[in-house]
């Protein structure tokens, strides 16, 4: 497996750009995101890399983040979600957006990424809300995934009623989330959060 390549952007024709090491050129695909953080760096560039092997073709993906590497993974590992579409998300919506979009269950933002329909999305966000909770992420989204974990373990039951109500579920998350005191109970965060709202 190759786990990254350093050398330099000889061309670029996005999403592929051919990377030069060591006078080997390798057509490596990478995310939008990717692609513009290249446009600001003039020397040899570092690519995380993912080798996927298929029967008709070797195909290898680069990020600039050890993080996209890692979210890309997990992408790929949801059924239906090939490394073309996960590609495809990850130029759409950056890391952190992409990891709080699946944490306020934000289906309509994650459906126009072109390639995803609602039902994907839906799929998507209800298997990757644990994994990406438990991924190691680097950089500052590590931290706002901690801060859910470490809330009030009646959020969940007070995001659910709000829902009942008939919010939205990324509006019930943000209303229980500005609430700081960690000790309410369910009702006490329902009324907080409808006060606030």
């Amino acid at each position: 497996m190759i786990g990254h390549l350093k050398g330099k952007i000889i061309s670029r024709s996005p999403p592929e750009v051919l990377l030069e090491v060591q006078g080997i050129g390798y057509e490596v695909l990478c995310p939008m995101s990717t692609i513009y953080e290249l446009d600001n760096l003039s020397d040899d560039v570092l690519l995380f890399t993912h080798l996927s092997i298929k029967e008709d073709a070797h195909t290898l993906f680069g990020f600039i983040t050890k993080d996209e590497k890692n979210v890309f993974r997990e992408l790929i590992r949801v059924n239906g979600v090939g490394p073309k579409v996960a590609l495809a998300i990850l130029s759409n919506l950056s890391v952190h957006s992409l990891v709080e979009c699946i944490s306020t269950e934000d289906a309509d933002l994650l459906a126009k990424t072109p390639g995803i329909g609602k039902k994907t999305a839906l799929k998507l966000i209800v298997e990757l809300q644990d994994r990406l909770s438990k991924l190691e992420l680097v950089g500052s989204l590590a931290n706002s995934i901690e801060i859910k974990q470490n809330s009030n373990p009646n959020s969940k039951q007070a995001i659910e009623a709000l829902q009942s109500l008939g919010f939205k579920a990324k509006e019930a998350n943000r209303m229980v989330s500005k609430i700081e005191d960690q000790e309410l109970s369910t009702e006490q965060l329902i009324r907080l959060a409808l006060q606030n709202k």
